[in-house]
């Protein structure tokens, strides 16, 4: 028996019980709680494995949501593309590689997949949400409700495009 999937696949990973580490799933349940969209699934773990490459077959679009320590800017969003790098044979991989094996398995190019990256700092066991972490997150969450009602490729090619421009003018801005 086959289970009908829809278009768009939000992926929130991360930890509830480390401090900021929480900021993916902690969007997911943002936008369960807050935007009325069917054409969604929302997927939750701790970590990326090899056997969530799976849960790309039959989309439109996947998005990606993690805490990350390397933002340039409250978040981060980009397109990913399939690659093998040192995550490929761990058992936490990074979202490319997870494409990488979908691509390997599937034999077929991987559906249009993006990376939103919240800038964390904290990720203490047993630490809550750090109150900056918290307003990234709401930002990042207007962000995502923005992408998520309009889900098409072309749109998130042009927002991920906007933000990587918006973020060479602040960096030219603060040199010059």
């Amino acid at each position: 028996m086959t289970s009908e999937v829809n278009s768009v696949l939000l992926f929130g990973y991360g930890n509830l019980s480390r401090g900021d580490d929480a900021l993916g799933p902690l969007l997911l349940e943002f936008v369960e709680s807050h935007l009325n969209l069917g054409n969604i699934d929302l997927l939750s773990d701790f970590q990326l494995q090899i056997e969530h490459a799976l849960d790309l077959e039959g989309r439109a679009l996947v998005l990606f949501v993690d805490a990350s320590v390397s933002c340039a800017g409250p978040f981060d969003f980009a397109e990913l593309s399939p690659g093998r790098d040192k995550s490929y044979s761990t058992h936490a991989m990074s979202p490319s590689a997870v494409l990488a094996v979908y691509q390997t398995v599937k034999k077929q190019t991987p559906p249009p997949c993006f990376l939103l990256s919240i800038k964390a700092e904290q990720f203490e066991l047993g630490s809550g949400l750090s109150a900056k972490a918290e307003s990234r997150l709401m930002q990042a969450c207007q962000f995502a409700a923005q992408l998520l009602h309009n889900p098409a490729p072309d749109f998130w090619r042009q927002a991920a495009q906007c933000r990587v421009n918006l973020q060479e003018y602040e960096e030219d801005a603060a040199e010059g």
